[in-house]
Formats: structure tokens, C-alpha cells, sequence
């Protein structure tokens, strides 16, 4: 894509500053329709050092309103971004419906001076292209504008501009040993981001390769590419049906093929082999999150099940034993008005576990697939395109060393009815039964095709559903304690053998 750019153009002050200011105009006033419509949008700033990024992104907000914009400098990962995997740190910034963030360097940096910084492989490059696009395409499809600019400049340019900065004591701080490094490296560094370029221009979020010798054409080059993409994205959202489809049944996996139908709800265990293994248990858990811990291993349990299936009951004995300052357990409930403000993934980003720790969900993102789906809070496009964006986000947390376990507390109806009833007339536990249980459970033929096609469509090698078969909870309490057991000692035996 570079070697085709005409690096040569420029703009005369006159047809600049005439230019600049009837697109000033048209940005201001596209800002205030993009708030009111709630689209979200944000503006990436890519290229050489010395390219101008500073300046543009200085003019490029002059027109804004500043109450709906903020700017991100992307640095060096701090200590605790190191301590998660590489997208945790983007996820955390992305705007809300209606605010536009720009970013100076942003989630490039890794396949571009990461990529040679870190001598990073073939494949843990092509696998950053994918998390990427991944990210991009989840954004977008869900509303978000991303308009992605690499401002480019020639190698002599570069230097002439770092020899300039040099030469006032005011501004000779900015140029580093590193920047002088990258710029006898201009060769390498012109295929690496030629190649990103390439893999990573796609039809919903496209790169603008600006040539950045002149300020005053790429300025306007700048400004006119976000007024085109805002008001494209503007019309389309103005046109757009906001309809919400109903629940629509599309032929879930029946009989004794579907994972739920699978599971021996006869299984149990007697209360004094529960109490005796269950110490063993937890005695072991405690050593091996000690052990993870100091091996930087991060882990995150997922519970789902029926209402009263156990799933707080399993918690409860996972934690008991172990260090509170290694865990944090995380109810999930219905989002809030902010978190609806975001991609329905970005809460569960923003809580996922730092190197060590473990990161318990009681409910998860698999809501989008099952209580959305069915009570209609979601389009079926939005739930049917949920299981590809589940498992890509499964795969980036594998990939990036998390444990991942996902468990489902199966019981039969009736095993639901006792212990609905066995609530209502206790008083200390009553609390825990509402009329919307009782509701959902009226539901129950609705959710049962929806959670064996969850199951069948998101169970993976690397991040797998567990049924775990509940009508007895000492039974069930006992496999997701053996289960996480087994995980933790898997992984950290292929640990040592690496050593």
C-alpha cells in the first residue's frame, strides 16, 4: 500500500485555510448528530515518528465540542497491562454510545515496533492480525464508527524533521536514541507496516494512509476523510430499522445427541465421603493457587445453570479455602444503562484476572445467548453473531496463558420445583426466590434448546463447558472442585516440563 503513495502533495494557504474552515464547520455539527444518535466513534492515529500525529490530532479537535471527545496516548504497557492479555488495556478505553476517544498509537503498537522490539514469530504475529480484526469487527458491527488514519513521510523527511527537533533546546528532548534507531531501520519498518496495513484493512474499519509531509494538505486530508466516514455512518444509522426481533427457535439440538440430555442426574455421593473428599479438595486447591500465583498463571471460572441449580453453593466451597486476595468473585445481573452504553462484552473485559489471580463470574457473557435471546433483549443477528465473538474472546484469553473453565449446573424440573418451595418456606432463604424465577421456569422449554445449542457451539479444546450433573449438590460441589483441581495441576505440570 506505501509504495503506491504520492508523497509530493501539497496545499496552497489560501485553498487551505478556505478548505479547512468549511470542514470545520461540517465536523462540528456531525459530532452534535453522532452524540444525539448515540454512535460511538473512534479515531486511531498511526505512523512514523516525526509523521505529526500531535499536531493533527490537535487540529483535527479544534472544531469539536471537547465535553464529547477524549484523547488517548497510547505509551508503554504499565505493569498491570503486562499482567493481562494484550486487548485488556483497549477494551478498557472504548468510548460509550454517543463519545468519540482518538488515539495517538493505539493497538498497532504490537505489530509495529512491538513486533521488532520483541522479535515476535511469524505466528504470534499472524495471531495479532487476527485479535485485531477480531476487536475491530466486534466494535463495529455493534455500532462503533472506527476511522483509522497512518500518517506517512518519507525516511529523509523523518530525519530532517528529528534533526530539527534536535536543534531547539526546547523540543531536542522528544528525539530519542530509539527514534534515530527506527529511522536507520526505515526499510524493515516500511515492509512491517506495509504488511499491517495490508492485513488489516478491512471493509468495516479501513485504513487512510495520509501523506503527512505537508501539514496543511494532510489536515485537511484528515478532516475530510472524518466527515465522509461520519456522515456515512450517520445516514446508515438514520435508515437503520431499530427493531428488535422476537425469539426465534432455530432447530436446537434434540434428544439423547443434545449435551444436557447427556447427564446422569442419578449421580450422588454420600455426606460423609462428601465432607472427606471435599477437604482433600479444598487443602489441594489451596497449595495450587499458591503455586499459580507464583507462576503468573491467571484463571477464569465461568458458573451458568438453572435458577437454583447451586451455582452460589459451588462458589462458596471453591472459595472457602482459598487466599481472598488472589480471587474475586464476580456476580453478573442485568446491565446497567452505562454498561448498555458499551459492546455487552466490555463489562467482562474490564474484569478479567491479572497474571496469578482468578477471576470467578456467577453468570457470564453467555447472557447475550440465552436470557437475551430468549426474552428478546437482543436481535437474532446480535445473538446469533455472539457465539463467534464468545469463542474469539475465549481464544484471546487462552492465548494469552488464562485458564479457562466454563461449568453448567444441570437439574430436572422437578429437583427445581423442591427447591423453589423448599426457599419460600424458609425464611432465612426465601429471599432467594422471586417471582421472576417462577417465571423463567415457565420458560423452561424455551431456554433448554437455547443453552444445548450455547454448549454444542461454544465448548472448546482450550476453553470447554463442563456439565456438571446437579440434582445432588454434594455430587456437584465435588466434580467442579476436582475439575478445577485437575486444570490447575494439567497446567502447571506443563509448566515445569518447559522449565
Amino acid at each position: 500500500m506505501l509504495e503506491n503513495i504520492d508523497l509530493s502533495k501539497t496545499l496552497k494557504k489560501k485553498e487551505g485555510k478556505e478548505l479547512l474552515e468549511k470542514l470545520d464547520t461540517e465536523v462540528a455539527a456531525l459530532q452534535r448528530q453522532a452524540r444525539e444518535l448515540k454512535i460511538p466513534v473512534m479515531v486511531v492515529f498511526e505512523g512514523w515518528g516525526a509523521s505529526g500525529k500531535g499536531r493533527l490530532i490537535n487540529r483535527m479537535i479544534q472544531p469539536l465540542d471537547p465535553r464529547g471527545f477524549k484523547v488517548h496516548s497510547i505509551q508503554k504497557a504499565t505493569q498491570e497491562e503486562e499482567l493481562h492479555p494484550y486487548m485488556w488495556r483497549f477494551w478498557n478505553k472504548i468510548p460509550s454510545r454517543g463519545r468519540m476517544y482518538i488515539f495517538d498509537r493505539s493497538w498497532y503498537t504490537r505489530v509495529m515496533r512491538e513486533r521488532v522490539d520483541r522479535n515476535m514469530t511469524r505466528e504470534q504475529v499472524v495471531c495479532a492480525f487476527n485479535e485485531i480484526n477480531s476487536f475491530e469487527r466486534m466494535l463495529t458491527v455493534d455500532g462503533m464508527l472506527i476511522i483509522k488514519f497512518f500518517l506517512h513521510i518519507s525516511k529523509g523527511e523523518q530525519k530532517r524533521r528529528f534533526e530539527k527537533l534536535e536543534s531547539s533546546p526546547e523540543t531536542k528532548w522528544r528525539v530519542t536514541r530509539e527514534d534515530w534507531k527506527h529511522n536507520k531501520q526505515y526499510d524493515e519498518y516500511f515492509s512491517i507496516c506495509d504488511e499491517m496495513l495490508v492485513n488489516t484493512d478491512t471493509e468495516y474499519a479501513p485504513w487512510h494512509v495520509v501523506e503527512a509531509e505537508d501539514d496543511g494538505y494532510a489536515a485537511a486530508r484528515i478532516l475530510d476523510c472524518l466527515v465522509r466516514s461520519l456522515r456515512s455512518r450517520i445516514q446508515q444509522e438514520t435508515e437503520r430499522e431499530k427493531q428488535a426481533e422476537p425469539y426465534i427457535q432455530t432447530a436446537p439440538p434434540s434428544g439423547s445427541s443434545s449435551p444436557l440430555a447427556k447427564a446422569d442426574l442419578s449421580k450422588d455421593v454420600k455426606k460423609d465421603k462428601y465432607k472427606e473428599t471435599l477437604k482433600e479438595y479444598q487443602k489441594k486447591l489451596a497449595l495450587l493457587q499458591s503455586r499459580i500465583y507464583q507462576a503468573k498463571i491467571p484463571m477464569v471460572l465461568g458458573f451458568e445453570g438453572w435458577d437454583a441449580a447451586g451455582k452460589g453453593g459451588a462458589i462458596k466451597r471453591l472459595t472457602e479455602c482459598m487466599d481472598p486476595r488472589g480471587y474475586e468473585v464476580v456476580p453478573t445481573a442485568s446491565p446497567n444503562d452505562y454498561e448498555k452504553a458499551h459492546h455487552y462484552l466490555w463489562r467482562f473485559w474490564t474484569k478479567m484476572p491479572q497474571a496469578g489471580h482468578i477471576a470467578i463470574f456467577d453468570r457470564t457473557w453467555y447472557g447475550r445467548v440465552m436470557v437475551e435471546r430468549v426474552e428478546g433483549f437482543c436481535t437474532r443477528a446480535e445473538w446469533q453473531r455472539a457465539y463467534r465473538e464468545i469463542n474469539e474472546m475465549e481464544e484471546q484469553l487462552t492465548e494469552a496463558g488464562v485458564i479457562v473453565l466454563k461449568f453448567w449446573i444441570q437439574i430436572d424440573k422437578d429437583e427445581q420445583e423442591r427447591r423453589f418451595r423448599a426457599r419460600q418456606e424458609n425464611p432465612e432463604k426465601s429471599w432467594k426466590i422471586t417471582e421472576e424465577d417462577w417465571r423463567n421456569r415457565a420458560k423452561w422449554d424455551e431456554y433448554e434448546p437455547a443453552v444445548n445449542e450455547m454448549i454444542m457451539k461454544t465448548s472448546t479444546a482450550k476453553a470447554p463447558w463442563i456439565v456438571v450433573e446437579g440434582n445432588s449438590k454434594y455430587y456437584a460441589r465435588l466434580k467442579v472442585l476436582k475439575t478445577v483441581v485437575e486444570a490447575l495441576e494439567k497446567r502447571l505440570g506443563k509448566e515445569t516440563k518447559q522449565k
